[in-house]
């Protein structure tokens, strides 16, 4: 299973250096660290994304999320992902009743 926490930040110039310092703050349960905004130089928007791979336990997890959503204009999700071996199974009934 993989769990990943998604960052929302709608004020990105004002919020940034503080969602740096927390995210900073809990840096060895960050497996990965992707960030994304629109546009570039002078044409740069104000709302960013950050997606982030991370490790640890569960309740650590809770608590970054926790955290970063104390921000102003910050909002985080935590996702959790997992392959489910059963669809194999069931794609492979549909595929036999198409036959």
């Amino acid at each position: 299973m993989k769990t990943i926490l998604l960052i929302l930040v709608g004020q990105r110039k004002q919020a940034a250096v503080q969602v740096q310092k927390v995210l900073t703050g809990w840096g060895c349960m960050i497996k990965t660290r992707l960030g994304i905004h629109d546009g570039v130089m002078e044409n740069c928007s104000d709302q960013g994304l950050l997606i982030l791979e991370l490790a640890g336990e569960r309740k650590k997890m809770d608590e970054l999320a926790r955290k970063v959503s104390l921000i102003n204009g910050v909002s985080s999700r935590l996702v959790d992902l997992k392959v489910i071996k059963e669809k194999k199974k069931t794609v492979k009934r549909a595929i036999k009743k198409l036959k």
